[in-house]
């Protein structure tokens, strides 16, 4: 499968979706953005895909985030404004990907890319890895990722990027709870696949319908997400993979999950 400005690979039921414009360090410019969303869609389509990995080439940045080139070129405002919909697009499909969706943080992560990078389930991040919302230094707001962001860090740390620009480092990242893991960047992306390809293990159903509950239950109030929940529970525990994991524990073996 091949696209412009993406790599894609398949591998022990793991995709490998890579940003691939390094010289520029990956910057999410439209055609970047086009091909990140098919890549996902194809991932996502895939039924013999159970986990994906998003990283970017080279070891510099995993993505520096739009590309700030594209606003020199002549176009109005109501096309850049209908372009900006790429953003939401790649954005809502990352959540409703269905599949686990760890990113492999290669180098520094800013603005559309720390955004980005925040859509991952999961995050393995190397050492020299930076993080941060520098929009503001250019006169811009971080408006297309405001809302990732603040999910994530809470609204003071949140605010304290967006208002400051200032980036933190992948310790601080760590210590923030905003990544899960911080190796070398010579294991990084071996890190990054091996856990995925350690998650893909798992009942690709149970993991679907857990994910997508938890993406769901995020907007609603507690009494409403405690019926919901019951309500999925149920769902799973109708599944053959539900079965197989309760057959698995009671004879002492590891399970074999079908998705079913």
């Amino acid at each position: 499968m091949k696209f412009d400005e993406v790599l894609y690979a398949a591998e022990d039921n793991v995709a490998t979706i890579t940003l691939n414009y390094p010289e520029h360090r990956n910057p999410l410019g439209s055609q970047m953005l086009r091909d990140l969303h098919a890549a996902l869609d194809a991932a996502r389509n895939d039924k013999a895909i159970r986990a994906v990995v998003l990283s970017g080439a080279g070891d510099k940045a995993f993505c520096a985030g739009a590309d700030l080139a594209g606003f020199a070129e002549p176009a109005s405002e109501i096309e850049r404004h209908a372009a900006r919909e790429l953003f939401v697009d790649v954005f809502l499909t990352t959540q409703q990907l269905g599949k686990p969706l760890v990113g492999c943080i290669n180098g520094h992560a800013l603005a559309g890319g720390f955004g980005l990078a925040l859509c991952c389930d999961l995050l393995v991040a190397a050492d020299h890895a930076t993080f941060g919302t520098p929009e503001i230094k250019v006169g811009v707001w971080p408006m297309m990722i405001m809302s990732i962001v603040t999910r994530n860090l809470g609204r003071k740390r949140a605010m304290q990027l967006f208002m400051t620009g200032e980036r933190i480092s992948a310790k601080t990242a760590l210590d923030w709870g905003v990544v899960n893991r911080v190796v070398g960047a010579d294991v990084v992306r071996q890190e990054a696949f091996n856990w995925a390809r350690e998650i893909a293990e798992w009942s690709p159903l149970v993991m679907r319908l857990g994910r997508d509950a938890f993406y769901a239950t995020d907007g609603m109030n507690f009494e409403a997400a405690l019926r919901y929940l019951q309500g999925q529970l149920t769902v799973v525990s109708l599944s053959d993979d539900f079965k197989e994991g309760v057959a698995a524990f009671v004879e002492k073996r590891r399970p074999s999950f079908k998705g079913s």
